[in-house]
């Protein structure tokens, strides 16, 4: 792996956009809303005042600063009394409740004592969040003359882009754009608050989303050669044999879509030590043992049967890929083995309570993905899907030809969670969650359930749970690929398929990026129902329709 010796990412200020809730002695906290700078003064300005005297303690402040954001608080405080240090208690959240109780410190902290310098300027905290509480503790009156957040971004234009007659769906394919976009930190991580951490079976629907908006990123190839270079064979990446497959299946998407040979021979040497040890997970009759932890998603982890069903689906998966990547080397070897592992194995049945596993099995063609569908993925839609597998709930689905129920999964489970206030996807989501809850934007009200606190499950319990995970954004991936019809058919995108499905829309355009250059399109309903498409592609592309 290549040294990182420049930091790319850049310092943006964002301001406060309102004042949520203050309590005790606070002034003029309206201030903060409009004052920007960074810069200490030594004379007075107009400022927010944070006072506690001995009759009364206890001054606090929460601010919204709009959106999901990473980065940390600067803080501009003007002179005390005495020039005396103040102590503040200062917590961030990505919900209002996790800001106003007691938020989670694992991967980051966001719970913590700080001292504000009298006329200074001081930055805390880096992490993901979107409200601020501040509580004074001492007896003091502290002038804040600023409250800003530090954002650390890479800045990338979006190349790609979607619109279409569904101003749900055009949100929640910007959403899921903006959740991976704040993903992209030093690799691409999971989340922003927890789980900063490079787990490559996340980063499969990240790095297809990463794909369709900005193209060719260096940090997928970054991140994919930190866990290579951090997972000595015979490991499994993460300690997981599933995400090992994962890595595969990345590394044949990115070679697909962006052509990089020369990368792709970086990958030699552990690709071929890697197959070997995924064929020696087969038995002779067919059946896996499969060596180490197993797991596909957290919802289906209670489920062994449909997990080691999942895992067989998978593994021809992976198999398939690592022989067509074996291919692309002249390693025939590698690629007739990897071919006659995956043709050993046997189809397990389909687990039909599982849609995880069930999709995995239509995607693998060990079951017909019609079959699948009627009998699993399309009965009760909305049960059982979580905000990473249901990505492939949908590919499976798309692959059944059932793209308008796709479009509705999408916008009453994805757009659910804008409903609740999110301005990014979570880790988890369940819409049995909604009843009765208020909004996480929102101070608890009466007779209201507090989402983030009472909800989630196994590792992201209560306020652990992240509501900022890149492994949710799968739709933005999905639309541009099945809506706007756009699917690489050949290395480095020398040849694409056009093959739009507008489900219930009437239009549908966008852009795609490819190594050559961006494809556009335009598809639109007729009142004969077909649909009519304008679509320009650069030289070196060639599209090719159904």
């Amino acid at each position: 792996m290549k040294r990182i010796e420049k930091d790319p990412r850049v310092r943006r200020a964002v301001l406060p956009t309102r004042v949520l809730w203050q309590d005790g002695d606070v002034q003029n906290a309206e201030v903060l809303l409009h004052n920007d700078w960074g810069q200490a003064l030594a004379q007075a300005v107009e400022c927010c005042t944070m006072r506690n005297a001995a009759t009364h303690t206890g001054s606090s402040l929460l601010l919204d600063f709009g959106r999901e954001l990473h980065g940390g608080l600067q803080i501009v405080t003007g002179p005390t009394a005495g020039n005396r240090v103040a102590r503040v208690r200062l917590r961030f959240g990505e919900s209002v409740s996790e800001a106003m109780h007691e938020p989670n410190n694992d991967h980051a902290v966001h719970d913590m004592e700080i001292a504000l310098p009298p006329m200074g300027s001081a930055e805390f905290g880096l992490t993901g969040f979107r409200f601020v509480r501040l509580d004074l503790l001492d007896e003091i009156e502290v002038p804040i003359v600023a409250c800003r957040v530090m954002t650390l971004m890479r800045e990338l234009p979006a190349v790609g882009a979607f619109r279409c007659s569904d101003e749900r769906l055009n949100r929640i394919w910007q959403v899921g754009a903006d959740t991976v976009h704040l993903c992209l930190q030093d690799f691409v991580w999971d989340g922003i608050k927890r789980d900063r951490l490079v787990w490559i079976g996340d980063m499969h629907p990240e790095t297809a989303v990463i794909t369709a908006v900005w193209g060719a990123l260096d940090i997928v190839p970054q991140s994919l050669d930190w866990a290579r270079d951090h997972t000595p064979l015979p490991e499994w990446m993460n300690g997981i044999g599933s995400y090992s497959m994962w890595w595969l299946l990345i590394q044949r998407d990115w070679f697909m879509a962006h052509g990089d040979r020369a990368y792709l021979e970086e990958q030699r040497t552990y690709l071929i030590g890697l197959l070997p040890i995924l064929i020696e997970q087969i038995r002779d009759d067919g059946s896996v043992d499969w060596r180490g932890h197993t797991f596909l998603d957290w919802p289906s982890s209670e489920n062994p049967i449909a997990v080691r069903a999942g895992l067989v689906a998978l593994l021809v998966m992976a198999l398939r890929a690592g022989a067509q990547l074996c291919e692309e080397l002249g390693e025939t070897a590698g690629r007739d083995a990897a071919l006659q592992a995956a043709a050993r194995l046997q189809a397990p049945p389909v687990p039909l309570e599982s849609k995880q596993a069930s999709a995995l099995l239509a995607l693998s063609g060990l079951h017909d993905a019609n079959a699948v569908n009627e009998q699993a993925l399309a009965r009760e839609p909305l049960c059982g899907i979580s905000t990473f597998y249901g990505y492939y709930v949908l590919q499976a689905r798309a692959e059944a030809g059932d793209y308008a129920r796709c479009l509705d999964v999408i916008r009453r489970y994805w757009g659910a969670m804008l409903d609740l206030g999110a301005t990014s996807f979570w880790e988890d989501f369940d819409l049995e969650w909604i009843e009765d809850a208020a909004r996480i934007d929102e101070l608890i009200g009466e007779g209201q359930r507090d989402l983030h606190r009472e909800r989630g499950a196994y590792c992201y319990q209560g306020l652990r749970h992240s509501l900022c995970h890149g492994w949710a954004a799968g739709p933005t991936a999905w639309l541009s690929e099945h809506v706007l019809g756009l699917r690489v058919l050949e290395p480095g995108a020398a040849k694409v398929l056009c093959a739009p499905h507008l489900g219930d829309l009437e239009w549908a355009e966008g852009a795609y990026p490819t190594p050559h250059g961006t494809i556009t399109v335009r598809h639109e309903r007729r009142a004969d129902g077909h649909i009519t498409s304008r679509i320009e592609a650069p030289p070196g592309v060639e599209i090719v329709h159904e």
